[in-house]
């Protein structure tokens, strides 16, 4: 069923030739009706998921959910970049009925390019916030995750941070650390930033952090964390679940997190999400693994192997997650974060953010 090529996981049904692919049957129409269970398990069925999450957070899902139903699941992993140009070139000869990836700027994206097929479900409303979903129901979140402020326990002093946009202050001259510009994350960010306080204040926030770095922005947020460990910097922004891994294998470890904006606008905050692919060809399947993915365990799963947020708001967070304390998250829809993404990447080009 599974298939191993070079590191990745692939579907024998993705390796099918062109010829096969042309004599398949017309592809099923995704309907308002639930799809049962046992019926899809009855009939057997297998579907085949491109996915930019890593094996090891995808495939024990896909194990319950065939566990479950009987419907196997087949799946790609790699970068959301190569997966969605394969999407696009594959066009209707695509084996893959579901894309999973992360980011709301990716979804977004792979929305615009026509990858995405809407999706009408009432069990995904009901479950899935609509901050979190697309606007036209082409992909939804799956897990939640915060982009905050981490900070060095032994050389800062909570009180002294307050907000995303006072890190561009004087304060922090010589003190700040950031992730490179060029990944998705910080792009989000700074959109949303743009649709707070539009392009001109939201540039002179980014070239207050460029003139406040205390060295060269870091490839990830794990060299950035570590670099603080070090004494490099002081203060940073991070995804929540890398500080996660590190607090895990590390328990004392001298940082902290600091929930910043909660006198304002809120912690920004982003997903992981997944939509049916255009070209399905077993889009009632997909929405079963769709509907499967936004409810219960197998949200706790989904979030909860990685330290994330389940989106859904009635599934509890993991306990490490949970030590962390509660806050005010942002409450604009994650599809600013797309919307907004060129003109976000031209304005940390021009502050000279690298």
């Amino acid at each position: 069923m599974v298939k191993r090529v070079s590191g990745k996981v692939l579907s024998s049904m993705a390796l099918i030739t062109l010829g096969w692919l042309a004599g398949c049957s017309e592809q099923e129409q995704a309907t308002s009706e639930p799809v049962q269970a046992e019926a899809a398990s009855a009939q057997g069925g297998e579907i085949v998921v491109y996915s930019s999450r890593k094996e090891h957070l995808v495939k024990p899902l896909f194990d319950q959910f065939t566990a479950e139903t009987g419907i196997k699941v087949s799946y790609l992993t790699d970068g959301e970049g190569p997966l969605m140009a394969r999407l696009e070139a594959e066009a209707e000869r695509t084996p893959a009925d579901m894309l999973i990836t992360v980011d709301a700027g990716n979804l977004w994206q792979a929305a615009n390019m026509g990858l995405f097929q809407p999706v009408q479900s009432d069990v995904l409303e009901a479950n899935v916030p609509e901050q979190f979903q697309d606007s036209e129901n082409r992909w939804f979140g799956l897990s939640v995750r915060a982009r905050t402020i981490v900070y060095s326990t032994e050389r800062v002093k909570p009180e002294e941070l307050s907000t995303y946009e006072n890190l561009s202050t004087g304060e922090w001259d010589g003190r700040l650390c950031l992730r490179t510009s060029k990944k998705v994350y910080n792009q989000s960010l700074v959109a949303t930033l743009i649709e707070r306080h539009g392009p001109e204040r939201t540039e002179a926030i980014v070239k207050g952090w460029v003139d406040n770095l205390a060295t060269d922005v870091f490839p990830n947020d794990t060299a950035l964390m570590e670099a603080i460990v070090a004494g490099q910097c002081d203060v940073g922004i991070v995804n929540t679940y890398y500080f996660g891994r590190l607090q895990k294998d590390t328990p004392e470890i001298p940082l902290a997190l600091f929930w910043p904006n909660q006198q304002t606008s809120g912690v920004h905050v982003n997903i992981s999400g997944a939509g049916i692919t255009q070209h399905a060809k077993h889009p009632q399947l997909a929405r079963q693994l769709l509907e499967w993915l936004a409810q219960g365990e197998a949200q706790a799963m989904f979030a909860g192997i990685n330290m994330e947020y389940p989106v859904n708001p009635n599934v509890p967070v993991d306990d490490l997650v949970k030590t962390w304390g509660e806050f005010k998250a942002d409450d604009l829809n994650v599809e600013v974060a797309g919307r907004r993404q060129v003109e976000a990447i031209k304005l940390m080009d021009r502050a000279g953010y690298r």
